[in-house]
């Protein structure tokens, strides 16, 4: 007997030494993460009206303008009949998104005071207790989002007033009555705010549509992002967000302001080609040193829970066409089926199967069977 019991101490499997984490409970969330970029709210690109001569720039990127302040001026070349036709057209096509552009602001102020009047109405239903805060917050964020739309309105009314008088300048270039051509054409800024680029700095001979120079206002900047189709289902306007990997050791609390409605085929780094929507978010933490084309980390908020127990989504397997752990029990590892909602890349949420401070295996290798002895791993 001394014997055998020796030689059974001798040739004994070892426990499996494995990781092992406790399910726990407490905040949970779930997030679309992808790359971004910073860019200027507004964006006016200032091009050459006309074919002709472009006189050097002498402004520098970051230099800052007002409205109406000269940016270049350009010397015409001649045109013909033709080209005259041309340009009629291009302006009565000018005018008719001016005229556009006008109805949309009228638009967009009337969906602004409806949204303003509605939330006076869900503010005083919230006072006296006939609906809850959240009711008030989806005004809210529909109030700030028609605010939104009205100063997109009226920057592409600005915009469209700017086609229209580079549209108009191109007349300039047409020979009068004397057979001689305006001798330069100045191109202004039509708002106020800083050079982000130059683009055409030297003296040369530039083709009508050349851009030259571009405004913005730095004080104005949004956040956009570029999902995949099926993640974009899940994001609504009014999400919370997150910036993060900027540069700085912090992140910066952002909004969804709007899923855009149509997605465009993008190549992937391993040649795959796949449907994405952009996703403009608007921050709320000040940006900082960051600029226009600053690349970020965008974090959008599409599901969270203050209290719901939680397993390591490294502990999970696939077992009989559904979800299991391998939970410690008594030093042996026991399969346990469990029921799984929401997981995001770190955790998942139990539904049914485990209860709070079993203890998991996480990371089961092929060689973890049921029954098998196991230790916990010391950590160092």
């Amino acid at each position: 007997m001394v014997i055998a019991v020796l030689l059974w101490f001798v040739f004994r499997t070892p426990p499996l030494a494995v990781d092992v984490a406790a399910v726990e409970r407490g905040p949970m969330e779930v997030t679309v993460d992808e790359e971004g970029e910073i860019r200027v709210h507004d964006r006016y690109v200032i091009a050459a009206p006309v074919t002709g001569r472009l006189v050097r720039i002498e402004l520098h990127d970051g230099d800052a303008v007002t409205a109406g302040q000269r940016l270049a001026d350009l010397e015409p070349a001649p045109l013909d009949p033709r080209t005259r036709q041309e340009a009629l057209a291009r302006i009565a096509a000018a005018q008719a998104l001016v005229r556009e552009a006008q109805q949309n602001v009228r638009q967009a102020d009337a969906q602004l005071q409806q949204a303003q009047r509605e939330q006076a109405r869900m503010e005083q239903l919230v006072r006296d207790r006939f609906v809850a805060e959240e009711a008030a917050e989806k005004v809210r964020t529909a109030r700030a989002s028609a605010e939104a739309a009205l100063a997109a309105a009226r920057a592409r009314e600005t915009a469209a007033r700017s086609e229209l008088a580079a549209a108009q300048a191109a007349l300039l270039a047409i020979p009068g009555s004397d057979g001689r051509v305006a001798r330069h054409i100045t191109l202004t800024s039509p708002v106020s705010g800083r050079v982000l680029r130059v683009v055409e700095k030297s003296e040369r001979t530039v083709p009508a549509g050349t851009p030259l120079v571009v405004i913005g206002d730095p004080g104005k900047f949004e956040a956009v992002a570029d999902v995949l189709s099926t993640d974009a289902v899940r994001i609504r306007a009014g999400d919370d967000a997150r910036l993060e990997d900027w540069g700085g050791d912090r992140s910066l609390r952002a909004k969804v302001r709007t899923v855009e409605p149509y997605a465009f085929t993008k190549v992937s780094p391993l040649g795959i080609e796949e449907q994405r929507v952009n996703v403009i978010l608007d921050p709320i933490d000040p940006l900082g040193p960051l600029g226009d084309g600053y690349r970020v980390m965008a974090r959008i908020v599409v599901w969270f829970a203050p209290i719901v127990s939680k397993v390591p989504a490294s502990a999970l397997f696939r077992h009989d066409g559904g979800d299991a752990v391998f939970v410690v029990r008594e030093g042996r590892a026991t399969i346990t089926p469990v029921r799984i909602g929401q997981r995001n890349s770190r955790e998942a949420e139990v539904l049914e199967g485990l209860a709070v401070g079993a203890a998991v295996i996480r990371y089961p290798t092929n060689d973890l069977t049921d029954g098998m002895r196991v230790k916990a791993k010391q950590e160092r």
